[in-house]
């Protein structure tokens, strides 16, 4: 992906002998990308990746989109989303286009196989929660706050850390109980155009695709599959082992007679990695920047962006909460993570802003006055901006506050109720 690297045992030549301990050839694949002309990386297993066996269909995956002739705001109140299925069934789909799908994951239960998204890349933002991502490459750990991208055709376990049965950790959880979170909570970014979630091009060089010196976020940041004693690169047992593969809209279970991860050395630019929100270093500016200085990822017709605590706009007269706009060509969906939300009525961790192309957005009324003299926000949210209108599935509507739509109606010049605002008070200023 990012960045040239390798891990475990390697020939020194690529497509050349390379022997087991037993004598037996190892076997090589090459795991690239449109059409042997993008990222690859080139892998070696203990045992061919083509001997599986008894394939069968197991469930449908395609959205059922409902109001797609509406146009308005919404709001999407997540923040009560049932424990469901593993952090794989669990996902349910809120919003999604013929570019990518966005979704919410409350596991209940623990993967008791692994997984390959044979159809899109993933783009994972955990809310809530720790683990363990095991994957062909090697060992992952995520966190509180990780974006974990998973390259389409990788194939993995995610499993998340208990958590204790005392209490001792609602506060770090949100204030939900285990019972309410057992694991965790995710958002879920997955592509259907057959694209994949890069860094912007305008963050990397064209000559050596090295991170610019402009960029909010650079290699270091990035945290790569590692060999840990515990769980070694490569997997001996045999047995029976599913692997779960999602593609053409159905997850379909293949049984393999080896262990899925009996991979014993890889080097390339494509593989999974995470990045922590908290390691983007906002861009600010003497008057307000726009919502581009916030991207982190894209695909095609799509961008991520992370709205991050950052100081504010040191223009004497600067406006910190953003202007009215007509974002014509793109629908924006926000993802409320912490922080003030006191730009937003209604709004709190967990909810999701719908603002669609083809009418404008801006602040709530009285918002704009009380921003005056700010000086620093410690918002925090996950953004995505698409190309092409994003469509609620029925479980979005479920979750829908109808309100929301009539929120601006209040009179936008009211005056404030208790004069001017502290300078030293954070303020929101989310899109």
């Amino acid at each position: 992906m990012p960045y040239y690297t390798k891990l475990g045992k390697l020939p020194k030549k690529r497509h050349v002998q390379f022997r087991r301990p037993d004598g037996a050839l190892y076997s090589e694949e090459l795991f690239g990308t449109e059409g042997f002309v993008g990222p690859t990386s080139t892998l070696y297993h203990i045992h061919p990746p083509t001997q599986v066996s008894g394939w069968k269909a197991v469930y449908k995956t395609k959205p059922e989109y409902v109001e797609m002739d509406v146009m308005r705001m919404r709001h999407t109140q997540t923040q009560d989303v049932k424990p469901d299925g593993d952090p794989v069934t669990g996902r349910i789909v809120l919003f999604g286009n013929p570019d990518v799908e966005m979704g919410v994951c409350n596991p209940a239960e623990p993967m008791k196989y692994h997984f390959k998204n044979g159809q899109g890349d993933e783009c994972l933002f955990v809310h809530f929660g720790s683990g363990t991502l095991y994957t062909m490459f090697g060992t992952l750990k995520f966190g509180k706050k990780d974006y974990i991208v998973i390259p389409k055709g990788t194939i993995y376990q995610m499993v998340f850390d208990e958590r204790p049965n005392d209490g001792s950790d609602n506060e770090e959880f949100g204030g939900y109980a285990k019972a309410d979170m057992p694991f965790g909570k995710f958002i879920t970014f997955e592509t259907v155009n057959s694209s994949h979630i890069l860094p912007p091009p305008t963050y990397l060089s064209k000559k050596t695709s090295q991170f610019l010196e402009h960029s909010p976020y650079c290699e270091r940041d990035l945290v790569i599959p590692f060999e840990d004693e515990d769980h070694p690169l490569f997997y001996h047992e045999s047995g029976d082992f599913e692997v779960r593969i999602k593609a053409r809209d159905t997850v379909h279970s293949y049984m393999y007679s080896y262990h899925p991860l009996d991979v014993v050395g890889w080097d390339g630019c494509y593989y999974p990695y995470t990045f922590n929100i908290d390691d983007f270093a906002p861009i600010v500016g003497k008057l307000h920047m726009p919502p581009p200085i916030h991207q982190t990822f894209e695909g095609h017709n799509f961008v991520i962006c992370s709205f991050c605590p950052r100081m504010l706009d040191f223009h004497p007269e600067a406006i910190p909460v953003p202007y009215n706009h007509s974002n014509i060509d793109s629908d924006e969906i926000l993802y409320y993570v912490e922080g003030n939300y006191k730009a937003r009525r209604g709004i709190t961790s967990g909810s999701i802003s719908v603002h669609p192309q083809g009418i404008p957005h801006g602040p709530h009324p009285g918002t704009v006055e009380a921003s005056l003299g700010k000086t620093y926000t410690d918002e925090l949210a996950v953004m995505c901006d698409t190309f092409r209108p994003m469509y609620p599935t029925k479980a979005a509507i479920q979750m829908d506050d109808e309100k929301y739509p009539e929120s601006w109606r209040a009179d936008h010049h009211a005056p404030l109720q208790n004069g001017q605002a502290s300078a030293e008070k954070p303020v929101n200023t989310w899109d």
